[in-house]
C-alpha cells in the first residue's frame, strides 16, 4: 500500500514568529506513524524559522510552495531549487491552481520548474485540476490530462516516481464546497489510467494522488480511506493545529481499518 502523504499548505500566512510557535505546538499533536507522512508548506520567509524548530531529525517534512525553474540570476522576488534546498525543503508544491489562475503560470512554465525541482533533488507536488465551467461542460478529465501530461512530458518512469500528484478543483478551493468521494475518485483512477498508458502499470501503482479542494476535518476520513486517493493538500484546515491533527488521524485509519 502507498504512504498516504498529508500536506500542509500554508499560503500567505503566519509571519516567521507565528510560525514557530504554531510548529512547537503542531509537532506535539501529529500522531507519528510509519504508514503517513506528513509535511508543511511555510511562506518562504518562515522556512528557515520552522526547519530550527523542526530540527534535522524531525518526520514533518519541509516543502516550498513555489519555485523559479532557474539556478540564479536577475529574477527578482524569485526563489530558486538551491536556496530551497539549502533551506532544509525536501518538497516543492508547483502549478497550484492559485499561481496558475492568479499569476498566469501556464503548463508550460509549470513543466520547466517540474524539471527544475528534480535537478535540485526536490519531490515536485504538482497540482492539477478543473475549473467549474470545465467540470460542467464535462470536460474534467481532458483538462486534468492535459495538464498531467504537460507537467510531466519527456521525464523518465524514474522522475515520474519522484513525482506527487494533488488533483484541486479550482471551483472547490478556499470555497467549502469539496468533491465527493466519488468524484474524487474517478478523476484519481482516470489519472493512474493516464500514468499508465503513458509511462507503465508499476509507476501508476506507485505514484501518490492527493486531493485538495476544502479539506476539512469533517470530510477527511471519507476522502482519506477512498481507493485511489493517497493524501491531501490542505489549505485552510491546515493553519490551526488541531484541525490539522483530526485530518492526520483520519489518514490513519486507511492503514488501521
Amino acid at each position: 500500500m502507498r504512504t498516504t502523504l498529508i500536506v500542509g499548505n500554508w499560503k500567505m500566512n503566519k509571519t516567521a514568529s507565528e510560525a514557530v510557535s504554531f510548529v512547537h505546538e503542531l509537532v506535539g499533536k501529529l500522531p507519528m506513524s510509519p504508514t503517513v507522512e506528513f509535511v508543511i508548506a511555510p511562506p518562504f520567509t518562515a522556512l528557515e524559522s520552522v526547519r530550527t524548530v523542526l530540527g534535522p531529525s524531525s518526520r514533518i517534512g519541509l516543502s516550498a510552495q513555489n519555485l523559479h525553474w532557474e539556478q540564479q540570476g536577475a529574477f527578482t522576488g524569485e526563489i530558486s531549487g538551491p536556496m530551497l534546498r539549502d533551506l532544509g525543503c525536501t518538497y516543492v508544491i508547483l502549478g497550484h491552481s492559485e499561481r496558475r489562475t492568479l499569476f498566469g503560470e501556464r503548463d508550460v512554465d509549470i513543466h520547466k520548474k517540474v524539471r527544475a525541482a528534480l535537478a535540485n533533488q526536490l519531490r515536485p507536488i504538482l497540482c492539477i485540476g478543473e475549473s467549474l465551467n470545465e467540470r460542467e461542460a464535462g470536460r474534467t478529465d481532458a483538462i486534468v490530462i492535459g495538464q498531467v501530461t504537460a507537467g510531466l512530458a519527456g521525464l523518465t518512469a524514474l522522475e515520474v516516481a519522484t513525482v506527487t500528484l494533488a488533483y484541486e478543483p479550482v471551483w472547490a478551493i478556499g470555497t467549502g464546497r469539496a468533491a465527493t468521494t466519488e468524484q474524487a475518485v474517478a478523476v484519481h483512477q482516470a489519472i493512474r489510467a493516464c500514468i499508465a498508458a503513458s509511462w507503465n502499470k508499476d509507476t501508476a501503482e506507485g505514484l501518490r494522488i492527493l486531493y485538495g479542494g476544502s479539506v476539512t476535518p469533517q470530510n477527511a476520513e471519507s476522502l482519506l480511506t477512498a481507493p485511489d486517493i493517497d493524501g491531501a493538500l490542505v489549505g485552510g484546515a491546515c493553519l490551526k493545529t488541531e484541525s490539522f491533527a483530526t485530518i492526520a488521524l483520519a489518514a490513519l485509519k486507511k492503514h488501521t481499518d
